[in-house]
């Protein structure tokens, strides 16, 4: 980030824009949104989770940093979209381009403000669930403008999901619970990049990990990779931690609720608060007590059984733990700023040359110019190829 931040604040390739963002309001976050300017743009910036906003960096960044912010820790659903309809609103053209965390602000866009279409450019979206939605919209010609997926790349899949989810995720179930997971049964539900890193992580911590997936490759990598691989419903009586990682909804519902063992320990970390059936679990229980520990709740079933539920069901690695940490974000930051700039200028007015409307893939160099950035920054040295090399990788005509 320091490194784009000296390049966008020379080249400007915001300069005139206005920006709207639907993020974490964390201190990552902040960085962002001061590179962002640095490229001279104006940020309206609204959370993308109540419950993982930070106040003091709301404040700062109103306060210091020349940003609108609209966002409070712990906002009820309303007033939580409320603040994405002004951060949409905040400028009089705007805004020109926006990120999104999850889709809500597109979402809010397209519905609630679409008057505010006519000068979107384009944007970017942080997450796989996101990408899931923008996909539906585009299919069904609902989108009215480019969006980049900005979750799937390369770097981003292994850096931000298998490192970074993996490890915060099983760091907000140890600050919430203080469970040994050594010798414990971790059921993890998806194998995408973010749940292979949480059932990876949990593995090393000495945990007998189950799998549950709907799509037969994946379930073939975890298979491979040494994971037992069951659906849900045999998982469930066995499992003592499960962890769901599938951008989908109703992933572990009142079926497997029912006969899941005392003490079970729920926790999601995907983006929604909707992978696990709460309503569910609560119209089940006899009884619920609240903040048993920071971050847990224990449902009483009325039959000698209780589950506890981290986070309220959301997204335990930033609302019981800190998020990624800070050399995840400022990967996953630096290739989303790399590539809205590259947004920017494909559209445009002045060169007319403008990307269809859909979901787009962030360009292969972009996300290799960020690889090269943290390496350096790390001090690590690679190859690269020889003439000779390239021209044989060229050419056809080179036999064996």
């Amino acid at each position: 980030m320091a490194g784009l931040m000296q390049r966008f604040s020379v080249q400007r390739p915001f300069e005139g824009l206005a920006i709207a963002a639907c993020l974490h309001v964390t201190a990552e976050t902040a960085m962002m949104v001061r590179l962002l300017r640095a490229g001279g743009a104006a940020v309206s910036l609204a959370a993308s989770n109540p419950l993982s906003t930070q106040d003091d960096i709301a404040a700062a960044l109103a306060m210091n940093h020349g940003t609108a912010v609209f966002a409070r820790a712990g906002v009820d659903r309303g007033g939580y979209y409320r603040h994405i309809e002004r951060a949409l609103s905040h400028a009089p053209e705007g805004p020109h381009l926006v990120i999104d965390d999850g889709g809500d602000l597109v979402n809010t866009l397209h519905t609630r403000a679409a008057t505010r279409l006519k000068n979107v450019r384009g944007g970017c979206e942080s997450t796989t669930t996101g990408v899931i939605r923008l996909r539906r919209m585009a299919a069904e010609g609902a989108l009215a403008f480019p969006v980049i997926a900005a979750h799937d790349t390369a770097v981003k899949r292994l850096v931000e999901g298998t490192c970074g989810t993996g490890q915060s995720a099983i760091d907000g179930i140890l600050r919430a619970t203080n469970t040994l997971l050594a010798g414990k049964t971790v059921v993890v539900a998806g194998f995408g990049a973010s749940g292979r890193g949480v059932a990876e992580h949990a593995r090393g911590f000495g945990a007998q990990v189950i799998v549950t997936e709907i799509d037969p490759v994946r379930a073939l990598d975890a298979s491979l990779r040494g994971f037992r691989v069951l659906p849900m419903a045999q998982a469930a009586p066995v499992g003592e931690v499960f962890v769901t990682a599938t951008g989908s909804v109703d992933v572990i519902g009142a079926e497997h609720i029912a006969v899941m063992r005392d003490g079970a320990i729920l926790a999601n970390a995907g983006h929604f608060d909707a992978e696990i059936d709460v309503r569910a679990l609560a119209a089940r229980a006899a009884a619920v007590h609240r903040d048993v520990r920071p971050h847990v709740d224990a449902y009483d079933l009325g039959d000698g059984r209780t589950v506890l539920l981290l986070a309220e069901g959301r997204v335990v690695n930033l609302v019981a733990a800190e998020g990624h940490p800070p050399e995840v974000m400022d990967l996953a930051f630096g290739i989303e700023a790399l590539a809205l700039a590259w947004l920017a200028s494909a559209t445009s007015p002045t060169t007319g040359d403008r990307l269809p409307v859909g979901v787009h893939e962030v360009p292969a160099d972009i996300d290799a110019e960020a690889a090269r950035l943290v390496l350096a920054t790390a001090g690590t040295s690679i190859d690269a190829l020889t003439p000779a090399q390239q021209a044989y990788l060229e050419s056809w005509r080179i036999g064996s």
